[in-house]
């Protein structure tokens, strides 16, 4: 077949990897200019690299590229001739048993948790998707009755045209709003996951998210919420200060390794989605969640000095994950806000940090100016310029905090701009930290 790589990141990498093995003839298009490209591969590259698409048999959208550009700049092309690297997946894959996790955020802890759980409860089981892995590069490793589970963002779930055996629908607010058309448009993106779902499926659901809930009324599958809010609402929730599957106590809440609220909805979501594969596994499942710290960058503890603890939340990248981490201590704040924009709102965040025991912000990058408007309309004063390097930002930090306060980089926007993205922040954070 004559196949177009649309976008060659890491995803069109392994795309073409995966296409060019099986002998295709392959071109790779990008709009960059700048890019190291394989040798002897045809390319168009530059601001045409949309044009003409009908001429190849098969076209395959990198997640990041929104589906709209291809069809806006080719209006009679063939839905059926574009796909992706999870529309291949799901029509390849050997197994069925397949767990695909949505939501704002949470979906690499929910789905590093899920992973673990069916480890230990002695399942095959691999990890890929929107947490780093193509999912094109498990297709080797499974079986039929392996597991995969894949962590899928609104980008890969755009013209997703499959449906897992277990869904799961985390939070849903307001993110990407500068990809999206809109906040409709972005929650449709997540309702793709379980539109296809049948009876024989599970949907598992956040019942204390409006959105999340509302969700759940597209799949047909069999609904599982989970809730900390209250029994009625969940087959999963927590009652006396410990979680339950049904009457089934799993562990105290206390127990959770990872810190914050939003951690343990998101170990409800995993033991909801694990119960049955488990075979009712309390152990493999408790085993997981009492020892299980998090994924890097997310409230991460980097060091503490002189009585002071320094933690890196750098994947948050909305308001709602800022808050989530404010909420995560009880000790005084000095908290890092600030960076690109991504068309979200910070009057949230701001009532949450003037109550919130922050005795400081400092504000970052091109949202500095919004968040401190909203800052100053919930009363909240105690904020200055952070900088323009990470050195200068945390070496103000530092003199900031004192003994048992908690230094949060958790910023509530986008890197970009100071940063190449959130994992450089994260490292010029963890060696100024170090440097101290």
């Amino acid at each position: 077949m004559n196949i177009a790589i649309l976008g060659f990141d890491t995803e069109g990498r392994s795309s073409f990897d995966y296409f060019h093995s099986q002998g295709h003839d392959i071109t790779i298009l990008d709009q960059k200019t700048d890019i190291s490209l394989p040798s002897h591969v045809a390319s168009v590259l530059g601001d045409r690299y949309l044009d003409d698409l009908d001429r190849f048999d098969l076209i395959v959208r990198t997640a990041g590229l929104p589906p709209h550009l291809i069809f806006d700049r080719n209006p009679g092309l063939d839905p059926a001739k574009v796909t992706t690297q999870v529309n291949e997946f799901f029509r390849l894959s050997p197994t069925r048993n397949i767990i695909g996790i949505t939501g704002t955020k949470g979906k690499g802890t929910t789905s590093t948790l899920i992973t673990k759980i069916l480890q230990a409860a002695g399942k095959d089981v691999q990890l890929g998707g929107n947490i780093g892995i193509p999912v094109l590069e498990l297709l080797p490793k499974l079986q039929a009755a392996s597991w995969a589970v894949l962590e899928l963002s609104s980008f890969q779930l755009s013209d997703f045209r499959y449906a897992p055996k277990i869904g799961v629908c985390l939070m849903i607010v307001p993110e990407h709003l500068n990809w999206h058309a809109d906040f409709a448009d972005y929650v449709h993106a997540k309702r793709k996951l379980f539109i296809r779902q049948t009876p024989d499926d599970l949907m598992v659901y956040n019942a204390d998210n409006p959105t999340s809930t509302e969700v759940s009324t597209t799949s047909q599958a069999h609904q599982r919420g989970y809730s900390l809010l209250s029994a009625q609402l969940g087959e999963v929730y927590t009652r006396d200060g410990h979680i339950y599957f049904g009457e089934t106590e799993i562990c105290a809440v206390d127990e959770i390794a990872l810190l914050g609220a939003h951690n343990v909805q998101n170990v409800c979501a995993a033991i909801a989605a694990t119960w049955e594969v488990t075979g009712e596994n309390r152990e493999a499942v408790r085993s997981v969640i009492t020892t299980f710290h998090g994924l890097e960058h997310r409230l991460e503890l980097v060091r503490t000095l002189d009585g002071v603890a320094y933690y890196d939340d750098s994947f948050g990248t909305t308001p709602e994950t800022a808050i989530v981490a404010i909420q995560a201590f009880q000790e005084p704040k000095v908290i890092i806000l600030g960076g690109s924009d991504k068309g979200t709102g910070f009057d949230e965040l701001a009532q949450v940090v003037a109550g919130g025991n922050v005795k400081h912000a400092l504000l970052i990058g091109d949202t500095a100016p919004a968040i401190e408007a909203s800052l100053r309309a919930a009363g909240f004063t105690a904020f200055s310029p952070g900088g323009t390097t990470m050195e200068e930002i945390v070496s103000k930090a530092h003199h900031l905090a004192d003994s048992g306060d908690v230094v949060l980089l958790s910023t509530g926007c986008a890197s970009f701009g100071m940063f190449k993205d959130y994992k450089d922040r994260a490292a010029q954070f963890q060696q100024a930290v170090q440097s101290l």
